[in-house]
Order: C-alpha cells, then structure tokens, then sequence
C-alpha cells in the first residue's frame, strides 16, 4: 500500500508538469494567430469605431469629438438605406442566378455530354479574371456610345427587348447590366465547384436509385441535391459576400449612376473616404456594411443548416 501511494503522489505532480507543459505549448502555437488576426482585423476594426465617434476638417489634420450621433445619423439616413437597398438588389440579381446556371452547367458537365469539354474550359477560364477586365468586357458589349450589342442593327424583337432589359444608362436597368458582369466572372468558380461536388456522389448510390426505379431528375432532387448541399451552402454564402464587396464592377461600368441607381454600400464607402469631412462616415458604413454580412450569413447557415446531408 505504501509503494502504490508512494507511486501515486510521485505521478501526481509529474502528471501536472506535462498538462502545464502542453497548455503552454498550445498557447504558443496558437499566439501567432492571434496576434495576426489581431493586428489584421481588431486593430483595423478598433479604427473605424474611433473614426465614427470623430469627424476630421477639411484638410484631414485634426478631428472633433462628435460621439454616437454620427453612428445614429448615418445608419438611419438616407444615403446609407438608398446604399444598403442598392447592395441587396445586386445579391439578388446575382446569387440565385449565379448558382443556378453553376449548377446547370456542372451537371451538364459532369453527364459527359458531347462537346461539353470545351465549355467547361471557357467557362473555367473566368476564374482568372479579375473584376476589373470582366467589367471591360461587359463595358464594350453594353455601352450604348461604345457597346457592340446597342449598336446592332436589328428587327428582332427580343433583341432590342434584352438590350434594353441590360441597359447601363437606365436607372431601372443599370443594375441589372452591372449584375449579368458579376454572374459571368463568378460563374467558372461556381461551375467548378459544384462539378466536384457532383463528382463526389457515391455511384453505387445513384445507381442504386435507378433500380429502385428513380428517373434522372428525381434522382437529382431526391439524391444528388441533398448530397451536395453542403457545396451549395459555401457558394451561397461565399457568393453573397462577394456580392455585398462588389466596387470594381460598379466603377468601371456605370461609376455609380445614372442618378446613383448603383451606388452600392461600398461605392459610398469610397466616396466618402475621398473627403476627410466625410471620412467619419465612411468608417460607421463600413461598420453597417460589417455588421449586416455578419448577420446575412449567421441567417444562412442558421436556416440552410437544417436541411443539409452530410452523407452520414
């Protein structure tokens, strides 16, 4: 009895030693990451409160103390709801369409399809372009002074109707031609990421749908569907952020206009700063502009969650 608890007590304080020793451990190869994450986010974000609470003058030199009213007066007035309306007709515009001809083409794709080889390669090549020079092209194709499409001679109805729907100069359609700019660019991303999806379904299991008398498409919503809702879920929300970011598209196709109609929250956040009167502003759009992706992707997977297949 005396060795076992002469056993015991030596084990005791060794035994605290080493959990002590891998705390310590742990805590050291996870410092970095908050100390990066820290002077990356935190810091930057510890900025745009103190800008809010502060109005510079017109030079940018000095600034006041004007408190939270500017935090009241710019999320309630007009130019931040007009900026926040603006942002979520684009995420409207170009998410659900995005993803549902992502999906059409992957599964399209991912059936062998004759020919389907070289649309998979210029649909995957988007993904190397930038919002800059995807914005570029839609900007020859569309501009009514410049754009090839306009300027075509045509007795086709649906043509002009088309052209008309996509029209950059028009306050009710300008959004939508910004728009079709994004869905095209983000379309190889979404293409290549639901085709590994796809590819990733068990075959057995599909195929064992198909004896059980499943056709194509049932067999797509009551399998394929639910086994790929996870990758659909991450597009979503990845897709829904971007759109919430866009600027480049925005700026080199309509800077705005006409009339503000594509004045988004991150455009007014680049006017703003531009000014250093208005610089105080700009930092609490941008908190907005933070606080609202937070809550749209919190309500994502709070809600699409539920209805997710793991393959369990």
């Amino acid at each position: 009895m005396s060795l076992i608890a002469g056993s015991d007590n030596a084990s005791g304080p060794v035994g605290s030693r080493s959990k002590i020793r891998e705390t310590l451990t742990a805590w050291a190869l996870i410092a970095p990451v908050f100390i990066i994450f820290g002077l990356f986010a935190f810091r930057p974000l510890y900025r745009l409160v103190h800008l809010g609470l502060h109005q510079q003058n017109r030079t940018g030199t000095a600034e006041r103390w004007v408190g939270w009213s500017q935090y009241r007066e710019t999320l309630t007035g007009d130019e931040f709801q007009d900026g926040l309306w603006h942002t979520i007709q684009f995420v409207l515009y170009t998410v659900p369409i995005g993803l549902v001809l992502g999906v059409l083409l992957a599964v399209a794709a991912n059936r062998r399809l004759k020919g389907m080889k070289i649309f998979q390669t210029i649909f995957s090549s988007t993904v190397a372009t930038s919002s800059a020079v995807a914005s570029l092209i839609f900007f020859v194709l569309l501009e009514k002074s410049v754009g090839i499409l306009p300027n075509i001679e045509s007795d086709i109805g649906w043509v002009d109707w088309a052209v008309g729907f996509v029209d950059l100069q028009d306050p009710d359609s300008a959004m939508r031609g910004v728009a079709l700019s994004a869905i095209w660019q983000n379309l190889g991303l979404t293409f290549i990421i639901v085709l590994a999806g796809l590819q990733a379904v068990p075959d057995d299991v599909l195929e064992a749908a198909e004896i059980d008398g499943y056709g194509a498409i049932r067999r797509f919503f009551r399998i394929t569907l639910p086994m790929i809702s996870p990758t659909l879920i991450f597009l979503v929300v990845a897709l829904t952020i971007s759109g919430l970011q866009a600027f480049a598209q925005i700026d080199v196709l309509t800077g705005g206009g006409p009339a503000g109609s594509t004045e988004t929250l991150v455009y007014k956040i680049w006017e703003n700063q531009q000014n250093p009167p208005t610089l105080g502003a700009a930092a609490v759009t941008s908190i907005g502009l933070f606080l609202v992706t937070m809550v749209i992707a919190a309500v994502q997977f709070f809600m699409l969650d539920r209805r997710v297949h793991y393959g369990e």
